[in-house]
C-alpha cells in the first residue's frame, strides 16, 4: 500500500520563535497587527509505502524522531493518506 504523510513540525510552545517575532513585525508594519502569536515551522510531505497505516504511521514516526524533527525543540504531528 502507499501513503502520502503529512508532517507539520513547530517550534514547541515555551521556547522563543525567532522567526515568529520577525513575521509577526512585518505584519504590524503593514498595518496588521491584530495578527499575532505567529509560529513558524515546517511542513514535509512524503510518500510511504508500508503493509498498512499502522505500520506506514511507524515508519514516519521513526523519521520524524530520528532526522525530520529535533524533539528537544520542535513537537510535530502527521497524518496518514492512503494513495489509491
Amino acid at each position: 500500500m502507499k501513503f502520502i504523510a503529512h508532517i507539520d513540525i513547530m517550534p514547541h510552545d515555551a521556547l522563543l520563535d525567532p522567526q515568529g517575532k520577525a513575521v509577526e513585525g512585518g505584519l504590524a508594519k503593514l498595518n496588521l497587527s491584530t495578527l499575532t502569536q505567529v509560529r513558524v515551522g515546517k511542513h514535509i510531505r512524503l510518500q510511504v509505502e508500508a503493509d498498512n497505516s499502522g505500520d506506514a504511521g511507524a515508519l514516519v514516526d521513526s523519521a520524524c524522531r530520528h532526522l525530520l524533527a529535533n524533539t528537544i525543540m520542535e513537537r510535530f504531528q502527521y497524518r496518514l493518506e492512503e494513495l489509491v
